[in-house]
């Protein structure tokens, strides 16, 4: 079963902890969240198979289960590294594609074959191909115009 996206889980785990009940249905949920109680139902679902079928069952037994899944799902979001873009900065220590090449792949003007691209030369190169493209397909556009 897929997981239920942790913006909604939040939303209903507050609004159980605001309530002051121990027994809360999903009818009383959705008075304070403004849901459907069927679509409360679906989400919670997903740890209980029981709270699609019985209406009167206790949301409160799932709170603690409700928490580790926010919890866990929180710590996978943090452990993600942010991948660094490349700044107009670095764009414009190369004056081309063949000055990149020439910069970092080459040995006092010869070729070597061993040399390894990292992530951040692969976007950078990525981004000096796009540049060259677009400049041709400028260029391209003005001949027609000319013609």
């Amino acid at each position: 079963m897929k997981t239920p996206h942790i913006s909604i889980l939040k939303k209903y785990f507050s609004c159980l902890k605001r309530m002051k009940k121990k027994y809360v249905t999903s009818e009383l949920l959705s008075k304070e969240v403004g849901v459907y109680p069927e679509i409360i139902n679906e989400t919670f679902s997903y740890f209980d198979p029981m709270v699609n079928m019985d209406y009167q069952y206790n949301l409160m037994d799932l709170y603690d289960d409700l928490e580790k899944l926010i919890n866990d799902l929180s710590k996978e979001n943090e452990n993600k590294p942010h991948k660094k873009l490349v700044t107009k900065k670095q764009l414009d220590q190369y004056s081309s594609i063949g000055d990149f090449i020439y910069q970092k792949m080459t040995i006092s003007g010869i070729i070597d074959r061993s040399v390894v691209l990292n992530d951040a030369d692969l976007r950078t190169l990525k981004r000096l191909i796009n540049q060259e493209q677009a400049l041709r397909k400028n260029a391209s556009k003005k001949n027609k115009i000319k013609r």
